[in-house]
């Protein structure tokens, strides 16, 4: 059995990391706007989020417009034969830097948390530079 590219294996553990931002926004929505709310058709205007459900959604909503960038690298990387070298680095910088940026979302943390953003970026870069 052959093990799968560090790309790849990244790409399994980032979908595990979008269902866990994607419950945990869910789950505090839910606890600010009530679980009629959760259950029902969300018809109308939702009261505005609170604090920490509303970071919580920003932080979700980062992540999900980076990710299809990783996606499509680490998918390319391995189609193209080009895993490993800067391009495993990158996805390895990417995938820690989005798991540190959550918690430092959610608690405010200014400077860091953009610093963590930056990190992921250059993780993308990484990757892009390997793959062209």
């Amino acid at each position: 059995m052959t093990s799968l590219p560090t790309e790849l294996v990244l790409l399994g553990w980032s979908v595990v990391l979008l269902v866990a931002q994607i419950m945990l926004q869910g789950h505090l929505a839910t606890r600010e706007r009530g679980l009629g709310w959760n259950a029902g058709p969300r018809d109308g205007d939702a009261k505005p989020l609170g604090l920490h459900a509303g970071r919580a959604q920003r932080c979700l909503a980062n992540f999900q417009e980076t990710y299809p960038a990783f996606v499509a690298l680490a998918l390319g990387l391995a189609v193209a034969g080009r895993t490993g070298g800067i391009g495993e680095w990158g996805a390895i910088l990417w995938f820690a830097a989005r798991i540190v940026y959550v918690p430092l979302y959610l608690a405010g943390v200014p400077y860091l948390r953009s610093l963590a953003w930056a990190l992921s970026m250059l993780g993308l870069l990484l990757m892009l530079i390997r793959f062209l």
